[in-house]
């Protein structure tokens, strides 16, 4: 099998498995954890989600680590 159908193939099992997790990803409290970064002012409003974005780069990175050991 071509190394481009190899990925082509995991790409699209992470997308079936993000879609059927989605209803249990949505109740997570991705975006409001301690360390995200919130003011609420009257018309004006800044969401920065540091935390948060800190453990999406570990994920991401913990998942193309493991893609790049198995080819």
């Amino acid at each position: 099998m071509n190394n481009v159908q190899k990925i082509i193939i995991i790409i699209g099992v992470v997308i079936i498995l993000i879609g059927l997790t989605l209803p249990w990803i949505s109740k997570l409290p991705f975006g409001k954890l301690p360390g995200d970064i919130v003011v609420d002012k009257p018309g004006f409003k800044l969401f920065f989600p540091i935390t948060s974005m800190i453990i999406l780069s570990l994920v991401v990175s913990l998942i193309i680590w493991i893609i790049k050991k198995i080819f």
